[in-house]
């Protein structure tokens, strides 16, 4: 039977005047609307108890094995007003499919994709007022966040038997509070994010915790974000902390590292890919060395390198720095990166035709 993640009664809502003053000036993940949506699994009654709630602390055990076992995980979509008023998502059955994914690695039980689109749907729906104009900037949106933790309190090295799944929401900006400029990236060849087997490709908590001691030495050089080799030989480009990577050939090749089971399978960078043809480019999925890209940097191969994501949609890569010095993109802010920036934004808050369908309407 499938979830309605039906609102309760008696919801509290805040004032329209609060919700403008927040939507002044959203700060990524930092303030969260009304409600959330919720339910509970457990082996003899499977999904259930699903609904929408006011938003609020969740009720932890100390001994909830999500905080002693790390078994959990998350993904992370928007919500687009467009010109006439009327709200959208942009792809949540590819985050269904993810998510789904992600629960199978970390052992956890799956929530059905039409039961993952109805809650994000749903909570869109009720916090309509959230969702922001897009704004001076032309990227403001109401951030969604499902996620499932582990619910059982147990000290005990095993499944989960009971599953908590909600969706929160937040109205955000610019992932990168300067907005769209070139950003430092650290390159990273000694510690890794992730290893093969493990969960690189599942949107998991552990997979960000390990990259955060890199990113606290990004940051101490100057760097915005960290990109990881691979960690058997060090010498493979995978992707950054939060976002994927691609390169612009000066032949017309759009080139990013191909799906290995450590890269996360990014939503964002698969929709770059599926309409890089629409811009005169060729999608090209293959292993990138580290060597390969920083010297084809500097002879002028990949005059453009950028980064993408949901949260920070497609970032210019500027220069990328490594123990050896710093080595400069051509095109700080290249021609091309620009035009797959706006392509995609324009398609996401219906300023361009959806021609592949990708948009599903919220109301």
């Amino acid at each position: 039977m499938s979830l309605t993640f039906a609102a309760q009664k008696d919801l509290a809502w805040s004032a329209d005047e609060t919700i403008s003053a927040l939507h002044a000036d959203p700060r990524f993940g930092e303030k969260f609307a009304d409600h959330m949506a919720i339910a509970t699994w457990t082996p003899d009654d499977g999904w259930h108890d699903d609904k929408v709630v006011d938003y609020g602390p969740l009720d932890v055990n100390p001994a909830s094995a999500v905080l002693h076992y790390a078994q959990e995980i998350f993904e992370g979509l928007k919500a687009y007003r467009h010109a006439d008023g009327s709200v959208w998502l942009f792809r949540p059955e590819a985050n269904a499919a993810r998510f789904a994914n992600s629960a199978r690695r970390l052992a956890l039980p799956v929530l059905p994709e039409e039961d993952f689109v109805a809650s994000v749907l749903q909570i869109a729906a009720t916090d309509a007022r959230w969702v922001p104009d897009a704004g001076e900037s032309g990227e403001k949106t109401l951030y969604l966040r499902p996620f499932m933790i582990a619910y059982e309190d147990f000290l005990g090295v095993a499944p989960a038997k009971k599953v908590l799944y909600s969706v929160i929401t937040s109205p955000v900006g610019a992932y990168f509070a300067g907005g769209v400029k070139p950003v430092r990236i650290w390159l990273e060849t000694k510690s890794s994010r992730t290893a093969p087997g493990g969960t690189g490709e599942a949107k998991c908590g552990g997979n960000y915790a390990t990259s955060l001691l890199a990113q606290e030495e990004a940051y101490a050089k100057g760097c915005s974000q960290v990109l990881f080799a691979d960690a058997v030989e060090h010498a493979w480009i995978e992707e950054l902390g939060g976002m994927n990577i691609m390169a612009v050939s000066a032949d017309h090749e759009l080139i990013t590292p191909e799906l290995s089971g450590t890269i996360l399978h990014g939503v964002t960078r698969r929709s770059i890919l599926d309409m890089a043809p629409d811009l005169g480019l060729t999608p090209v999925e293959r292993r990138l060395g580290v060597s390969e890209l920083l010297d084809g940097i500097r002879s002028g191969r990949f005059p453009e390198v950028f980064a993408c994501g949901t949260a920070a949609v497609v970032t210019p890569i500027g220069s990328l720095v490594d123990e050896s010095g710093e080595t400069t993109v051509k095109e700080q802010t290249g021609e091309i990166t620009m035009a797959i920036r706006n392509r995609l934004l324009d398609i996401q808050f219906g300023r361009a035709e959806d021609s592949r369908g990708w948009l599903r309407q919220v109301c």
